[in-house]
């Protein structure tokens, strides 16, 4: 694992609020679109799922993710969650690339120069850098939750 000055790791740490509120601040600014069905939401989100061969399932994808992405700018906001937070925030982001990348939805739905794969881009940055700075307590999370989901050999 990679040690830094204590100086270093503590910047690192007060580095992490900002880019927290960030990432809280950018999904919760999308759920107005995607909570009350606005069009371009609607029409995005009915783009990928005819294309996963679920035509007719934009309404809970939508609301899915919309709730996902609820639950990270939460989480990632308190220090005891931070690390779930991030982490999921990090999966989301990743899904949101993945779509923007590989699906007829494309890095520019909109014609506005690619906003949206943009801000996924950047807030996935800050989700990876969240769990970086906090790292120590990423590697406990997941020591904790592999001693708690994986059996125990005898």
């Amino acid at each position: 694992m990679l040690t830094l000055s204590p100086r270093t790791d503590r910047i690192l740490k007060l580095l992490a609020w900002p880019a927290a509120i960030w990432i809280a601040y950018e999904l919760t600014w999308y759920q107005q679109f995607k909570l009350t069905g606005n069009e371009g939401s609607v029409h995005l989100f009915t783009i990928l799922s005819d294309w996963l061969g679920t035509p007719g399932g934009e309404k809970p994808f939508r609301l899915f993710v919309a709730i996902l992405e609820i639950f990270c700018a939460v989480f990632v906001l308190i220090p005891r969650t931070r690390m779930i937070g991030a982490a999921l925030s990090l999966g989301t982001m990743s899904g949101a690339i993945f779509f923007h990348t590989v699906s007829p939805l494309g890095i520019d739905p909109y014609g506005d120069g690619g906003v949206l794969f943009k801000e996924a881009v950047f807030t996935w940055f800050m989700a990876l850098f969240v769990l970086f700075a906090h790292r120590e307590e990423a590697l406990a999370t997941l020591g904790w939750l592999r001693a708690r989901l994986l059996p125990q050999a005898a």
